[in-house]
């Protein structure tokens, strides 16, 4: 099991249902494929409801290819990371704020 080390986590409203270890963008849904995410969602969260969002740390993100260790990461369409995950579905840790 992974661990992870959250130093700062903010909330936002979720204007679109947000999927526990998968990245948020600024406007409080699933990042786009390439944007700046906010952070990562530490929970499932429906559409409307306050959302933890984990911004600054040692934070788990759900891969959506395999990544490469030390590999900077992007957000895919549907908030994966990707660019050390063996698998699409692994957990892999990132460093933000850094």
């Amino acid at each position: 099991m992974k661990a992870q080390n959250v130093v700062l986590i903010t909330s936002v409203i979720a204007v679109t249902a947000l999927i526990r270890q998968r990245f948020i963008g600024l406007n409080g849904g699933t990042c786009a494929a390439g944007a700046k995410a906010l952070g990562v969602a530490e929970y499932d969260s429906d559409a409307g409801n306050a959302a933890p969002a984990n911004v600054l740390g040692v934070i788990l993100v759900e891969a959506g290819a395999p990544v490469a260790a030390m590999a900077e990461v992007q957000s895919d369409a549907n908030g994966y990371a990707l660019d050390a995950a063996v698998a699409d579905g692994d957990l892999i840790r990132i460093v933000r704020g850094i």
